[in-house]
């Protein structure tokens, strides 16, 4: 059996803006990280989380104790690179047991350039975060930066995720194709569906892109091309797309440079679903403001409520922001709200009442986390299949009929 054990001799530190000090063992890169300490209390997928690019920007302490058992391979891999500034656990596993295992976490972490803490009271630290909502830490794994005054002084001088474009940060440089699907399995024991025909001209913007979205949208029967998050609408017209997807993505909605205007010009036009981020900034487009939540939404536990059914699916989130509801009604748009989370009642799905534009905050795509929310994506096709037979189709009919399947 697999046993976990202090990855190495080197100390570790982990401080926050209030002065809280936690020490522990260092693994991963030997260096300092900074970032907004947030927690996630997913109990798997540990490595779709580090690479996800929502985390730009923070530290995250992950609240299930033994992580790394399962090691870290090529195909989970949800971007490019790690984006978050360091990793928090309370047990870590440096000897991997898995078929699918192609290193160790702490030596992915160490060649992503990532300082991780282990063997610290991740309890107390989320805690600490629940209660008195989230705040800059300092992570250093660097046995010659150990000073707790001198790195706690560091984390209050830090400006946080606020007024931060970090989209910005983690788009792509350039336009892509992209056509990969799900991943099959193992011959003979995963079936893959017949993607449905015609295909649709798809463009993807990159706020900070997970690649499940990615090829669930292949999947669905879309060409994609996927484009940085700075693209005019302009340029995206000039690809003469069916429709428009509005990815996931890091930090501050409104900070993100220009974009609302994109996306208002565009949404005026296209059919248009986003997730995450691009639901924020579809809120903003639209005349709406968000505002920062007190330590956020991530994990793969949270009830997002459908209000036109009432059911209730088990959502996977990772998010600091969200859509202000009163925003969206004092604009005056036809914007209906379609999905809650129970737990603070904050804005989970928004659709357009006359167009055919709808957005979830939540990930549907998974990876880590339920798949309760999957269907979204074959709405989204079924909403441009009808844009494109010519039917006056609005979101708001879309996003009423998918609460069926939740």
């Amino acid at each position: 059996m697999t046993r976990s054990r202090p990855p190495s001799h080197s100390p570790a530190i982990l401080v926050l803006a209030d002065g809280t000090v936690f020490r522990g063992s260092a693994f991963g890169a030997r260096t300092v990280g900074a970032g907004e300490v947030c927690f996630n209390t997913s109990l798997t997928g540990y490595q779709e989380i580090l690479t996800d690019p929502s985390y730009a920007g923070q530290i995250v302490a992950m609240t299930y104790p033994q992580i790394g058992n399962v090691g870290v391979n090529p195909e989970d891999e949800e971007s490019r690179r790690t984006f978050l500034r360091g990793f928090v656990v309370k047990e870590v596993f440096d000897t991997p047991s898995n078929w699918r295992a192609a290193e160790s976490l702490p030596a992915y972490l160490e060649r992503q350039g990532v300082p991780g803490i282990a063997g610290i009271d991740t309890r107390a630290l989320v805690r600490r975060i629940r209660d008195g909502g989230a705040q800059v830490g300092v992570l250093s794994t660097d046995p010659e930066q150990q000073d707790a005054e001198v790195l706690i002084d560091q984390a209050r001088r830090d400006p946080g995720l606020d007024g931060v474009d970090l989209a910005a940060q983690v788009t792509c440089e350039t336009a892509y194709v992209w056509s990969g699907g799900r991943w099959a399995g193992i011959e003979g024991q995963v079936p893959r569906p017949e993607r449905p025909s015609p295909s649709y001209r798809l463009v993807a913007f990159d706020f900070g892109i997970k690649r499940n979205i990615l090829r669930l949208l292949v999947e669905e029967g879309f060409d994609v091309t996927v484009v940085p998050a700075s693209t005019s609408a302009e340029d995206v017209l000039a690809l003469e797309p069916d429709a428009l997807f509005l990815s996931n993505g890091p930090g501050d909605p409104a900070a993100v440079q220009g974009v609302q205007e994109t996306v208002r010009q565009l949404a005026e036009r296209l059919p248009t679903f986003g997730i995450c981020l691009g639901h924020q900034i579809l809120g903003l487009s639209l005349g709406g403001s968000t505002r920062k939540l007190k330590f956020g939404h991530h994990g793969g536990n949270q009830p997002g409520q459908d209000l036109a059914t009432g059911k209730v699916a088990i959502c996977a989130e990772n998010h600091g922001y969200a859509v202000d509801a009163d925003s969206l009604r004092a604009a005056g748009e036809p914007v209906r709200i379609t999905h809650v989370n129970l737990n603070d009642g904050t804005v989970e799905g928004l659709a357009h009442e006359t167009r055919p534009l709808f957005s979830v905050q939540y990930h549907p795509e998974a990876s880590p986390g339920p798949h309760d929310a999957a269907y979204f994506f074959s709405r989204f096709r079924e909403m441009v299949a009808r844009h494109k037979g010519g039917e006056a189709v609005t979101g708001a009919q879309v996003a009423a009929s998918s609460g069926g399947e939740a």
